[in-house]
């Protein structure tokens, strides 16, 4: 049995004693506070009109995110009606789960080491980042997780990934390419 009050995350306890000494030196930083860190990993699961059609869907996605997650996920809220659509205001149609702290560092640590290895066709992740550090990718099938029983799934869902950094401009060094080397020794497998 696993003691939980004394268990450090694998990649937490990486980031501490690898790291931060490698992206110290690699970018030359004078206070330790400067070096980069993961503040939050925001995940998200659309379900738009299936959602509408049928608001049992809503439920399953909300379910199935928890469960990756390893948290409580909230349903997201349509904030304007659209007859068209047949959408109204405060319709599910959506899900998200912000991730901090343990639970942070094993969602990446699942993520790059079992997730994205069992994805067909995967030749890497696209560098997707916004200026400020920030770094967003999708997944066309949430189902490449292991917390997710193949038989029970009755709707495969896409899933939005968006990774906050504590990286800053420094230098001449922007916030993108200090969060890129961070997430580099995170192991995530960038194409570019």
């Amino acid at each position: 049995m696993l003691d939980q009050a004394n268990y450090t995350p694998r990649l937490k306890v990486q980031y501490r004693d690898t790291i931060r000494p490698a992206m110290k030196e690699e970018f030359g930083y004078k206070n330790d506070m400067q070096i980069p860190g993961l503040e939050k990993i925001v995940l998200n699961i659309g379900c738009g009109a299936e959602a509408v059609r049928d608001s049992k869907k809503a439920k399953s996605a909300i379910e199935d995110l928890t469960t990756i997650a390893g948290q409580q996920a909230v349903g997201t809220k349509a904030k304007h009606s659209h007859a068209p659509f047949r959408l109204r205001e405060g319709m599910i149609i959506g899900t998200k789960v912000t991730l901090r702290g343990d639970r942070m560092f094993e969602f990446l640590d699942r993520l790059t080491t079992i997730a994205m290895p069992r994805i067909r066709d995967f030749r890497g992740v696209k560098p997707s980042f916004d200026g400020r550090g920030n770094f967003a990718m999708g997944l066309k099938e949430h189902i490449v997780f292991p917390e997710i029983d193949f038989d029970k799934v009755d709707e495969v869902w896409g899933m939005d990934i968006i990774i906050t950094t504590t990286a800053q401009q420094s230098g001449e060094h922007t916030a993108d390419a200090q969060a890129k080397a961070l997430l580099k020794h995170f192991n995530m497998p960038f194409n570019a």
